[in-house]
């Protein structure tokens, strides 16, 4: 079985940063059913370019976009029937030790994303066939010579399970893909920093088709509670 996976990540783990979150996260699709999600959120992105006179080739980035413009593309893609949206939101200040390398906390990341949030919807889905996760990443801040650690740190992070991994990395102005993935990490991620930002959105998201965790997990009180999105409140 092969399942699609998009991802892209919001805030800043690097040391010197003083934001207060980072969050990596994205989607994951069936085969089945991933060209029907690029088919619709390509179709939105050109009504709102051609709307605003934004040449076709240019990225909109998530905070480009009208409340009204997100809730559109929520709307028409989170019914689709194998789609899910995924986060992993880290809360800076309970780490008790400094983020060194960028990159190696990246792949740390990319692993509980996987393990607290994009695993347990397949066990929900009661899935045990072989799976291949064919993952798509936006590419601005992976340094050349890390370009292969995150699909070997996968395999072996994972090597009792029947999954394998194959990382592919994008510019995200020519991946779609990629580029709604940016639209739901960055949701979450301002949902924790600021969720005046996205009060307005959150209410349309439907808590059957998201998962979401906060690290560290003691902040979550249970297994469901800490794997579910609850678009009420901020858990």
């Amino acid at each position: 079985m092969k399942i699609y996976v998009y991802l892209d990540e919001s805030g800043s783990i690097h040391k010197n940063s003083n934001t207060k979150y980072f969050a990596v996260g994205g989607y994951i699709v069936f085969d089945k059913d991933k060209n029907k999600v690029i088919s619709r959120y390509k179709k939105i992105n050109k009504n709102i370019k051609d709307c605003k006179n934004i040449s076709l080739n240019k990225e909109i980035k998530s905070y480009d976009m009208t409340d009204i413009e997100k809730i559109e593309i929520f709307n028409k893609i989170q019914d689709i029937d194998s789609f899910y949206g995924c986060a992993k939101v880290f809360e800076k200040a309970s780490m008790k030790k400094e983020i060194i390398e960028s990159n190696i906390f990246f792949n740390y990341a990319i692993k509980l994303l996987f393990k607290d949030c994009i695993i347990p919807i397949l066990n929900l889905m009661q899935i045990n066939d072989n799976v291949d996760f064919i993952v798509s990443i936006d590419n601005r801040n992976i340094r050349v010579g890390d370009l292969n650690n995150l699909e070997t740190y996968l395999k072996t992070e994972f090597c009792l399970e029947n999954f394998n991994f194959k990382i592919t990395y994008y510019d995200s102005s020519t991946n779609y893909g990629v580029q709604l993935a940016d639209l739901i990490v960055n949701t979450f991620y301002n949902s924790y920093k600021n969720g005046d930002i996205v009060k307005k959105v959150l209410p349309y998201l439907k808590s059957k088709n998201f998962r979401i965790s906060l690290f560290p997990g003691h902040k979550i009180r249970n297994k469901i509670e800490k794997n579910s999105y609850n678009m009420h409140k901020n858990v």
